[in-house]
């Protein structure tokens, strides 16, 4: 029995415990009212200045908007509205990426970013830019501008973001929208001079034999469309310890794999090899995956000055006013990051740390005061020091320093030509526009609705005088510099191929002078845009290409790039070493039984490219220590593939690491540490998969403070997938394709089209992960919005 004590603590235990969860359910819905107020109207009539005349917002069930209005001041006017309600804290975490403003919003622990941007000073630069537009570009980014802060005012709350900051959104500015391009130049080019830097570390340590051997201008896998390729280097003239030398047992290589590279995949089939007879254009590019994610896809609609009807459809990047890649009926076009050279590493010689050298004779160092305000505590004051060829980054050896020079500090280098492409007719007309786009240098690859393909770059690229810009050298004399920029005819173009195929994978596209001139800031090692090379060939010898034939290229997760290692993995495991090891033969068997493919239910790809990974890590380990004396930063890329290849197939005994006294003890022991990685993660090496490491992370930024249960409501799911970064379907934990495009200009309706991640950046709208199932799937879904589920009409 109960006493009345006990009873009664009881009691009052389920009252407060009913208290608690009455404040529990109440905050809930609290929180979820507060939430709602900041999803975006769908239907309706709102009034929105500034227009001629009404626009026509019409969405499909995954909320893909189809955007018709008078002319294209107005349609940029609704975009932006769209933009602002449905991506604002998006837009809002580009403009301050870029000036270096996230610790307004986040506090300190955003400072060091913001430092790293504050040294370019974007903001001063995107104002000097919006102050230069053209009449017709100024007067669609002010109605862009304008669209976007009335979006954002039109919401019956905050966005939700700014609800957990407990931080008001700051209105919109033009020079915002130069900055959403600025943060793409953090994202695709190299802002701290690192390949340069890494490169003189490289020479110092081996001399320019260790760099042509080591960062080689070409590899075995080169896939160039023109056909070009370079020889390969000579193994380098060194000689390291051997094992009898050493005083130390092994030690653990000092070793990061490098991360993939910023790019993209872009390729197409031309009219005559085309089922349809109109020219396939594919492009998937590759960024880093996160919620919301990067773009934001809308077709848009209107009539021009000649009374014509225009229709561009496509993806846009919240913040700016154009659309990025896309459609028009008359051509296509996409983008890969070109890795063509546009930073300079320049060393000055200084008096008294207050004066350079220049050619003109010794100039004052520019000293620049940069506010940083910090949610939470006192404003922080950085000064950045300036040339006239850029800021100063660091510390050379005594007296020097080292200044970066880019071509994002110059304010010509960005413009809004790109909406020109919206319009243009055909591929010669595109070409010529493309040269004239203020980006961050791409790629661009066009396909036409007459059936022509061609290649080409956009952006502005250095003129050299007198250097090669691979390492850092003096300007202070004139003898070395940047005489502007190439003339838009100096800029090469590839047309019409006689295979009726082009591609581009962040690979070296051209050689010989056009080469010379685009310089090397570090291209992808050609194992991705071989495998699309040799399946576009395959395709167009068999038949004649249709959306889904492109489709599958960009899902090919074949990993054809180890089927050497696999018969070098094979040869190392022989009878004798299995026998010392039971691990080993497991080892052996999967992986002789891979097939083929990085599929989530692969352990012998995993173990494959594990091997491959440990076989690099001991093989350059002892080649580290002397570049990173000079460079702590120093690590070796993805170009070393070949220099890898070529010594464990040569054995070459003074280039052995010294931790091992044969070529085939180093082999052994990579394959050792695979197996004790898949031992250290408890896994049996049959279900040590691909898919268990290939995980998707697609994650909000504020996961990483919220508990799982509710980071869980605002991440896409943790889902294994295919692919890896030396093929086609390129995919990592957070990163991967951030969309994917198949199309024929003016037969859009049969296009198709990925998004990772839904078009709204609100959790509770249906709209959130719409697309993210096709996308992970691989299945066709359509470019075009569907059948209208919602009509809003902006009215003047």
């Amino acid at each position: 029995m109960t006493s009345p004590l006990l009873g009664k603590r009881l009691q009052i235990l389920f009252s407060l415990l009913s208290v608690i969860a009455v404040l529990v359910i109440g905050a809930a819905g609290f929180l979820y009212y507060q939430m709602r107020g900041s999803l975006a109207q769908l239907d309706g009539t709102v009034a929105l200045a500034g227009l001629s005349s009404p626009v026509k917002i019409e969405r499909d069930a995954a909320g893909v908007p189809r955007l018709t209005g008078a002319n294209r001041t107005d349609v940029a006017r609704a975009l932006g509205y769209v933009h602002g309600q449905d991506r604002f804290f998006q837009m809002d975490l580009l403009r301050r990426r870029a000036a270096g403003e996230l610790a307004e919003l986040f506090g300190p622990g955003a400072l060091s970013v913001d430092r790293g941007a504050r040294l370019h000073g974007f903001r001063r630069t995107a104002a000097q830019v919006v102050a230069a537009l053209p009449e017709e570009h100024r007067a669609l980014l002010d109605a862009y501008v304008a669209g976007a802060n009335a979006g954002l005012a039109a919401l019956n709350k905050k966005p939700w973001e700014y609800l957990v900051l407990r931080v008001d959104p700051a209105p919109w500015t033009a020079e915002d929208s130069l900055l959403c391009v600025y943060a793409m130049w953090f994202d695709l080019q190299d802002d701290t001079g690192h390949y340069d830097l890494a490169m003189r570390a490289l020479q110092n340590a081996y001399g320019a034999s260790g760099v042509a051997f080591f960062a080689p201008r070409g590899t075995s896998a080169d896939a160039a469309i023109d056909g070009t390729t370079f020889p390969a280097a000579e193994l380098p003239a060194l000689r390291l310890k051997s094992a009898d030398d050493k005083e130390t047992a092994a030690r653990a290589p000092d070793w990061a794999e490098p991360a993939p590279l910023p790019g993209s995949n872009s390729f197409a089939v031309d009219g005559a090899h085309s089922a349809s007879g109109v020219a396939l254009l594919a492009n998937d590019m590759h960024l880093g995956l996160s919620v919301p994610q990067v773009w934001y896809r809308a077709e848009l609609n209107w009539t021009d000055a000649n009374g014509a009807t225009q229709r561009v459809v496509g993806v846009t990047l919240p913040g700016a006013p154009t659309i990025a890649v896309g459609s028009n009926g008359a051509i296509a076009w996409g983008f890969t990051n070109s890795y063509v050279d546009t930073t300079d590493v320049v060393v000055i010689e200084t008096y008294a740390d207050l004066q350079y050298r220049s050619p003109a004779g010794w100039r004052d160092i520019e000293e620049r005061a940069e506010t940083i305000k910090v949610k939470g505590e006192a404003d922080e004051t950085l000064t950045t020091r300036w040339t006239e060829w850029g800021p100063i980054i660091g510390p050379a050896d005594a007296g020097r320093y080292y200044v970066l020079r880019w071509n994002a500090h110059s304010p010509e280098s960005a413009n809004l030509n790109i909406a020109a492409l919206e319009t243009a007719r055909t591929t010669e007309e595109a070409i010529a526009i493309a040269h004239r786009v203020g980006m961050p240098n791409q790629n661009i690859l066009i396909a036409d609705r007459a059936g022509r393909i061609a290649w080409s770059l956009t952006g502005k690229i250095p003129k050299r005088v007198g250097f090669d810009g691979r390492l850092p050298v003096t300007w202070g004399y004139g003898d070395r510099k940047w005489d502007g920029w190439l003339a838009e005819s100096e800029v090469p173009v590839v047309a019409d191929p006689a295979d009726g195929v082009l591609w581009t994978a962040n690979n070296r596209i051209v050689g010989g002078d056009a080469y010379a001139k685009l310089g090397d800031a570090g291209y992808d090692n050609g194992n991705r845009a071989k495998a699309i090379r040799d399946d576009l060939r395959e395709l167009v010898a068999k038949k004649k290409a249709t959306p889904a034939d492109l489709l599958a290229v960009q899902l090919d997760d074949r990993g054809k790039y180890l089927e050497r290692w696999q018969k070098l993995l094979l040869e190392v495991l022989h009878d004798e070493a299995v026998a010392q090891k039971k691990e080993r033969a497991e080892m052996r068997d999967l992986v002789q039984a891979w097939g083929g493919h990085a599929s989530i239910d692969s352990a012998g790809y995993r173990l494959l490219r594990g091997f491959r990974t440990k076989v690099t890590e001991r093989t350059l380990a002892p080649f580290l220590e002397k570049p990173q004396r000079s460079y702590e930063k120093f690590r070796f890329g993805t170009m070393t593939e070949d220099a890898v290849w070529r010594l464990v197939s040569e054995k070459p005994a003074r280039l052995l690491n010294p931790d091992h006294r044969s070529w085939e003890s180093l082999l052994l022991a990579a394959v050792d540490d695979v197996i004790a990685d898949a031992d250290k993660a408890g896994t049996p090496l049959a279900r040590f998969t691909w898919g268990a490491r290939n995980t998707l992370r697609m994650q909000h930024p504020f996961s990483r403070f919220l508990p799982s249960w509710l980071a869980h409501f605002i991440n896409m799911p943790a889902e294994q997938l295919p692919g890896d970064s030396q093929m086609p379907r390129v995919q990592s934990m957070t990163f991967g394709a951030s969309q994917r495009l198949v199309v024929a200009p003016g037969r859009e309706d049969e296009a198709i089209f990925h998004m990772p991640g839904g078009q709204s950046g609100h959790p509770l709208s249906p709209f959130y992960r719409a697309g993210h199932d096709d996308w992970a799937k691989g299945r066709a879904s359509p470019l075009l919005p569907g059948a209208t589920a919602h009509t809003l009409t902006l009215a003047p």
